[in-house]
């Protein structure tokens, strides 16, 4: 059924890098729900693998020394969900991923699949990218950290050197320090579909709640990558929290994305949604931040 070379099975992280030398052909696997199907596909037929799945080093979410919040990169989409420091600090993450297929799925699939597959309508990407979040990678000249808007070069391309793996994704204190986020997907079917398009946006408040201290926003689907509105948040950032202001942020994302024509929308139908979603995304924000919107 599974048209499979060899798997080697790793027992820790230094161990996979190891593998992944000695066998430079061979490919991660981790929690598979990705893989098996591309295998059974004819798409990675007679492919060599190295499983990461018994790595339980990598699971779980933390708060390291630095006061980042580590994500191992095998902790389940479930996991994510569920997490009390997810809930507590970065709840949309978990209200992303638990778009993410049905409960079989979600319960097998890792972020650092969903991330390293490198595809743009990923449901964790937008979030990550809105979150700035950074990728922990880890080989043979041991460890380093790329922020994610580095990490993704090009469709289905991420910037992981040959023995690596990635080990955790780590959202930085400056992030997510009274960050509120909020996430929209758009999709042809409410489950079971990936993202047509997919925004998250993140906004820290002032003390006063009348002003636009920080907003991030992240999209999927509307590059070839997934992609911040540099120039949406520019605009935005210290502005007074007003019914103008918030039209125009959401008509501003328009200079900075690039949806593309496919069978499941047009390029005109994503540039309508991403507006769409901009706004509605912020004015949740405000909501979940205690703040209310002026004129």
């Amino acid at each position: 059924m599974y048209d499979i070379k060899a798997l080697y099975e790793a027992e820790s992280v230094q161990d996979a890098v190891r593998l992944l030398q000695e066998h430079p052909e061979a490919q991660i696997l981790a929690g598979g729900s990705d893989v098996l199907v591309q295998i059974r596909e004819g798409r990675r037929a007679g492919c060599e693998f190295v499983s990461i799945y018994m790595l339980d080093e990598l699971r779980g979410v933390s708060i390291d020394e630095e006061e980042n919040i580590r994500i191992g990169s095998l902790t389940s989409f479930s996991h994510i969900t569920k997490d009390p420091i997810i809930q507590k600090y970065i709840n949309v993450l978990g209200e992303a991923v638990d778009m993410v297929g049905g409960p079989q799925i979600r319960a097998i699939g890792t972020i650092g699949g969903n991330t390293c597959n490198g595809v743009t309508s990923a449901d964790s990407a937008s979030t990550l990218t809105a979150w700035e979040a950074i990728m922990e990678l880890t080989g043979p000249d041991g460890v380093r950290r790329v922020p994610i808007k580095d990490f993704y070069i090009k469709a289905k391309v991420v910037d992981i050197k040959p023995g690596e793996i990635q080990t955790a994704i780590l959202i930085p204190k400056e992030s997510y320090d009274r960050c509120y986020g909020h996430y929209i997907k758009y999709s042809m079917r409410n489950a079971l579909d990936i993202a047509t398009t997919g925004c998250s946006v993140n906004v820290r408040l002032s003390e006063d709640k009348k002003t636009f201290e920080r907003v991030r926003i992240g999209y999927g689907v509307a590059s070839p990558i997934p992609v911040r509105a540099p120039s949406a948040e520019a605009f935005i950032n210290g502005k007074e929290i007003t019914d103008e202001n918030i039209k125009k942020f959401a008509l501003t994302v328009l200079e900075d994305i690039n949806p593309r024509d496919s069978w499941r929308a047009g390029k005109a139908l994503r540039q309508h949604i991403s507006v769409v979603m901009a706004e509605r995304a912020l004015r949740e924000c405000i909501t979940l931040a205690g703040g209310e919107v002026n004129g």
